[in-house]
């Protein structure tokens, strides 16, 4: 203990002469000599304090906050929610309903704003139902007859034509290339390709890719409806198909190419009668008849 305190007293410079001589000859005094001459030659950094807590702080460690588990549970419930919300708006907005009428049958029903449709056998049509009121919008494929409550535009598409109205009754047929529309009520503006016309109630239109027809009607709804089927100009096998339809039966043509065209009325509730219309227009014969299968060919 000693030593080390003469140790101490000699770093400090606080031995009296005395004293220093004694350390001089102590064996250690060589040993203390060098410590001194190297220690004397090593540089301390400088010290900026400053820098040193902005170093502290931003080393700090975070404590993570802990969230308990109940609220875990429900903050996942609450995404799964708005999750399933989301996806159950997706489809209301883009789901469609469809009505179809099979081959020898006709469907009745209305849409959300009480617009009243009937659908001629073989037809289809396609709307969403989702902001109905402003947005009146149907794709039709056959035929069908309308009866629309008054409101904004409604629009009838087809792979043929367009037809846009407001508040009306009419009827859109289209098959094959034949595009028809007639007008009972208020007025109907019809979109063909790049021609447009506007018709009123007794009106009816024709288009096909020869020909545009207009012509006035006494009807005051399509004879389709009451069991009857009328034709304009048209030809034998667009007659048949349609026959098929209404029937929902298969006719076989066995026949030379006729390009006779037919206008007339056609029962659809006998097709024996039906088809003795056609096949004595165009001088034909039923050499098969049977509920599903009928086959037709020349005298």
């Amino acid at each position: 203990m000693e030593e080390n305190y003469e140790l101490a007293k000699w770093l400090a410079g606080e031995m009296t002469e005395k004293e220093l001589i004694a350390f001089q000859q102590t064996p250690e005094y060589a040993t203390y000599i060098k410590i001194a001459e190297y220690s004397s030659q090593l540089k301390t950094p400088d010290f900026d304090a400053d820098a040193l807590y902005k170093n502290v702080i931003s080393h700090k460690k975070v404590t993570p906050k802990v969230i308990p588990f109940y609220q875990t549970k429900w903050l996942k419930i609450a995404a799964i929610f708005l999750v399933l919300l989301g996806i159950s708006f997706f489809f209301k907005t883009t789901a469609t309903a469809t009505q179809i009428a099979e081959n020898g049958k006709k469907t009745s029903f209305s849409l959300p704003d009480n617009s009243q449709i009937v659908l001629n056998s073989g037809s289809e049509i396609q709307y969403k139902k989702w902001n109905w009121d402003n947005n009146r919008n149907i794709d039709l494929k056959g035929e069908a007859y309308f009866k629309v409550a008054h409101g904004k535009k409604f629009e009838v598409n087809t792979n043929l034509g367009k037809v846009s109205v407001l508040g009306t009754q009419f009827n859109v047929k289209s098959r094959n290339n034949r595009f028809d529309v007639t007008c009972y009520e208020g007025r109907v503006k019809v979109v063909y390709k790049k021609q447009t016309v506007i018709i009123t109630k007794g009106i009816s239109v024709s288009f096909d890719a020869n020909y545009f027809e207009k012509e006035n009607i006494e009807s005051t709804k399509p004879e389709w409806t009451v069991n009857e089927i009328v034709f304009k100009k048209e030809k034998l096998q667009n007659i048949l198909d349609e026959l098929q339809r209404q029937y929902d039966c298969e006719i076989i043509l066995n026949s030379k190419e006729n390009n006779q065209l037919f206008s007339g009325t056609l029962p659809t509730n006998n097709i024996k009668t039906a088809l003795n219309v056609v096949s004595s227009t165009y001088h034909l014969k039923i050499s098969k008849f049977e509920p599903k299968k009928i086959i037709l060919e020349d005298f």
